[in-house]
């Protein structure tokens, strides 16, 4: 059996990564994979300490993250297709839709 504290650094090791890739990428797909490596920290943690307690509140947490996730992932590919496409760059600096 592997001890519940293994699980918390492991998770907190992906969640730093993800911060880290979310700061200084500069590419939205990469940005996009960073912000799903945390929720997937997240939900290693949940997990985690879900067994720990014996209870299953945190796995019923992580199918809600899932969830949230997955809504997030179509549109949030749909918003990087039509961005990619009417500005030819997947660059966040030179993506300035919202500017009038």
């Amino acid at each position: 059996m592997i001890p519940t504290n293994y699980y918390i650094v492991l998770s907190a090791i992906l969640f730093g990564l993800g911060v880290l890739a979310f700061i200084f990428k500069r590419n939205i797909i990469s940005i996009f994979m960073s912000i799903e490596l945390m929720l997937n920290a997240v939900n290693l943690a949940f997990v985690a300490f879900s067994q720990a307690m014996h209870k299953l509140d945190g796995q019923v947490f992580v199918l809600f993250v899932i969830v949230v996730a997955a809504a997030e992932a179509a549109v949030g590919l749909a918003i990087i297709i039509l961005t990619a496409r009417n500005r030819q760059s997947l660059n966040v600096e030179r993506v300035d839709l919202l500017k009038l």
